[in-house]
């Protein structure tokens, strides 16, 4: 029995990680999934969130998704997001700037399609700020 994931996470822009995990944990639709080689294949909405991907030596790779699909077979996990973006990428403030605009924006919505677009937005940069907040205050500490 293999002992390791074959993990690839990918966006609309590229590739954002394709490696081995022995681990793998992120919000799915139903609640925070974790992923161990072996899993049940599974097929997943993705909620905006933070994946986190353990590799082999215990290092961690931290990535904000905004949503997806994830697909896992026994030694494999997909993730595809329309938006990915290392941990390491995020910035709180842009973020957190991204957000107020959303919330005028919202303000200002006519329609109900507006509106429900503007909180889908609002929903996925809130979840983008307390990824970055998370990523920072775990710096602190080390």
């Amino acid at each position: 029995m293999a002992t390791l994931l074959k993990v690839d996470v990918v966006s609309a822009e590229a590739s954002i990680f394709s490696g081995e995990a022995k681990f793998v944990s992120l919000p799915g639709e139903a609640g925070e999934l974790g992923v161990l080689p072996g899993h049940t294949p599974l097929i997943s909405k993705v909620r905006p969130g933070t994946l986190k991907i353990v590799r082999e030596d215990g290092t961690e790779e931290l990535v904000f998704v905004a949503g997806g699909i994830l697909e896992v077979q026994p030694f494999g996990v997909t993730v595809l997001s329309d938006t990915a973006i290392r941990a390491a990428d995020l910035d709180e403030a842009k973020a957190e700037k991204a957000r107020q605009q959303a919330l005028e924006a919202l303000e200002n919505a006519k329609d109900k399609q507006d509106i429900a677009a503007v909180e889908a937005e609002l929903a996925m940069l809130a979840a983008q700020v307390a990824a970055a907040r998370r990523l920072a205050n775990m710096k602190n500490r080390h």
